[in-house]
């Protein structure tokens, strides 16, 4: 029994040695993996990292890379199994021949198995437990952290490591003893001669296929709001997902045969033979361009984003006034109060020995609301409204308001109202909790002049700005509403110095305009700074970019062996192919040329369609990217432009260093 065990052993390390072209990338992919899995779990139990502004948000996402990480990790151990199995067949039929029994081919592959298992986790882990610590101090840096960085080894995550890569070459395991255990030893031996049926055109699932692909660029194109492209999103997703399978599986074949049935066409050389090598090529591998579109897409989305949301950090900050100070109140804040405030900020400002410039000042009362057409309500959850439905009306005396715009506004007719909303408004009339109002429209007046409250704007379904010109009319709106809401009176300034400097004044009027509330009659405050944004926008815009870059990365790499496996693989059948052609008759160069441009047909398909994925998506990520108050198009622009490029350098690297083993295995 001793020597059997041994004899396994010994057969498992042989086949991997004999087998190292498939196992090497295969050995490579699950020790980055384990690694690329060890290392976020490492980061996400880091204590630095819980000092991060909006760490808990941060938490989330690290904990959806976890998982996205373990998914894909799980696809594509098990897409690379099965072809490493398939390229086998031979062999394992090779073994029942020579007096085998399946129980002892099971021996084998279990061998195997641990084998893999013990080099992926091991290696994994020793490289995360170094790398995770070079990706923290990534981390710190685009982040904006200054706290040291202790060696810190995450045994927690060596142990989910391990559990996790345990469970899923268990699950492979299991999966090939299947295969075995099913298996007819002369079917596997003679399993790469047994000719290919003719694909199917499944013109249903290529139609719907297409349709969702469509609908779910609909969506993409047509969304208007940021609640409502966060909503549609993932449907859209799900949709484009769906249908890329449909398009390569069924579209494909359904569009070749139609060119095969285009007989002017079909018969002539280089189409005969790329369109019918083409038909049994997308047959075997239109999962596995599928995959190489759909995470190539992936890649090019969360990387332009990320670097987007990272690159805009200053333009986000661009039209903010250094300082932004709210205060509350039960009652309209009198002159006195007003006065009151501006002096005690100005003091404490200049006692920093700061300067205060660009000083404004207004009130308005602000109120939660449903709108449709020319009617607006307070929003009520109990009335069947949903969260899209939620928009909101600002009430402005017109004196503030103007201090609000920086400039006049007409004269109004006696008893009207100005009224600038995102939703169009039809006619002079409109009924604003349950009262009737003569308004004048005053949104493309003012459009441009506002740009702040875009981001708000795009967050709910409706934002109004109302407009009266005197007190009498602001109370008869508030009674009106029920008298329950704060006033807010806001006042905004910059101020000169360094950024040290702005922030040591912005800590000070933190502190002493708290003594400030029994004269100023407020009952909250709440204080703004531009440099105090900036470090919030750096820590939680610089977690995605890390975090995008760190998907990406894992995409990139599963996209590559892919690829190489793919390359492989047809160089393997195409071998053969060659073979025959040459024998009936073709030359050498008219069958190199129909080869290559197959291959060229089916390696650029997949990352034109992403691309094409990547135009579509641009509305609806262009409305997300809102919500970190990115709204610089030109930018979100060229990062998508410089994404692509860069790219598709790379795959076109990849191209030709897998097509250089393909064409090694083609014409040996």
């Amino acid at each position: 029994m001793k020597f059997m065990k041994h004899l396994y052993r010994r057969l498992a390390v042989t086949n991997l040695r004999s087998n190292q072209q498939f196992y090497l990338p295969y050995i490579l992919v699950g020790i980055l993996s384990s690694m690329l899995f060890y290392a976020m779990r490492a980061i996400q139990g880091n204590e630095g990292v819980s000092n991060i502004r909006g760490s808990e948000t941060l938490g989330i996402v690290l904990t959806m890379g976890l998982v996205i990480v373990g998914i894909c990790v799980c696809i594509f151990l098990f897409y690379t199994n099965s072809f490493i199995m398939k390229r086998r067949r031979k062999e394992l039929g090779m073994f029942h021949i020579l007096g085998m029994e399946k129980k002892h081919i099971i021996w084998v592959l279990l061998w195997e198995a641990l084998i893999l298992y013990a080099v992926s986790v091991i290696g994994g882990l020793a490289v995360g437990i170094v790398v995770s610590k070079l990706l923290t101090m990534f981390l710190y840096q685009l982040t904006g952290l200054s706290e040291s960085i202790p060696f810190y080894i995450s045994w927690w995550g060596c142990l989910q490591t391990a559990e996790l890569f345990g469970i899923m070459y268990l699950i492979l395991l299991l999966y090939n003893f299947m295969q075995v255990k099913l298996a007819n030893p002369i079917a596997l031996l003679h399993s790469r001669n047994v000719g290919e049926r003719e694909p199917k055109a499944k013109w249903l699932f290529a139609v719907t296929g297409i349709g969702c692909i469509l609908v779910g660029y609909y969506f993409a194109a047509n969304v208007s709001g940021l609640i409502e492209a966060i909503n549609m999103f993932f449907i859209a997703v799900i949709l484009v997902i769906a249908g890329t399978y449909g398009l390569f599986m069924a579209g494909s074949i359904a569009f070749l045969k139609l060119l095969r049935k285009n007989k002017q066409y079909y018969y002539k050389t280089k189409h005969f033979i790329t369109v019918s090598g083409m038909l049994y090529r997308m047959k075997q591998n239109a999962v596995g361009l599928a995959n190489i579109c759909i995470l190539s897409t992936m890649v090019m989305v969360i990387i332009s984003t990320t670097v987007c949301m990272y690159a805009g950090l200053e333009d986000a900050l661009a039209k903010s006034k250094e300082l932004n100070l709210s205060f509350y109140y039960k009652e309209y804040p009198t002159q006195e109060q007003r006065n009151y405030l501006q002096e005690q900020m100005q003091q404490i400002v200049t006692a920093q020995g700061r300067k205060m410039t660009d000083m404004s000042e207004y009130s308005y009362i602000p109120y939660i609301i449903h709108s449709e057409g020319n009617t607006i309500d307070i929003f009520q959850r109990d009335a069947g409204y949903s969260n899209t439905d939620m928009g909101m009306i600002r009430v402005f005396l017109k004196e503030d308001y103007e201090k609000y715009l920086g400039c006049s506004l007409p004269e109004d007719a006696d008893g009207m109202a100005f009224i600038n909303s995102s939703q169009r408004i039809e006619g002079t009339s409109v009924q604003l909790f349950g009262q009737s109002w003569q308004v004048q429209d005053i949104t493309e007046l003012v459009k441009g002049k506002l740009d702040n409250d875009e981001q708000y704007s795009q967050m709910v379904e409706d934002m109004i700005d109302f407009v009266v010109a005197d007190m009498e009319a602001v109370k008869q709106i508030d009674q009106s509403a029920g008298g329950k809401y704060d006033i807010t009176y806001e006042i905004t300034a910059n101020i000169d110095g360094t950024k040290e400097e702005k922030k040591q004044c912005a800590e000070a009027l933190k502190t002493q305009m708290d003594d400030c509330g029994e004269q100023g009659g407020y009952d909250a405050r709440m204080l703004i700074c531009t440099a105090d944004q900036r470090e919030m926008y750096l820590e939680l815009n610089g977690g995605f970019l890390f975090l995008g870059l760190f998907l990406g990365t894992m995409f990139l790499m599963i996209t590559v062996l892919i690829i190489y496996y793919k390359q492989i693989s047809e160089g393997y059948e195409d071998r053969e192919r060659f073979a025959i052609m040459t024998k009936v008759g073709m030359s050498s160069s008219e069958v190199k040329a129909a080869i290559r441009s197959q291959v060229c047909t089916i390696f650029f398909l997949p990352i034109t369609v992403a691309v094409m994925h990547l135009v579509a998506a641009f509305p609806m990520l262009k409305l997300m990217l809102l919500l970190f108050n990115i709204k610089n198009t030109v930018l979100f622009i060229w990062c998508l432009a410089g994404t692509v490029v860069v790219f598709f350098i790379l795959y076109f690297t990849v191209f030709k260093l897998t097509s250089r083993r393909y064409y090694q295995i083609v014409y040996q």
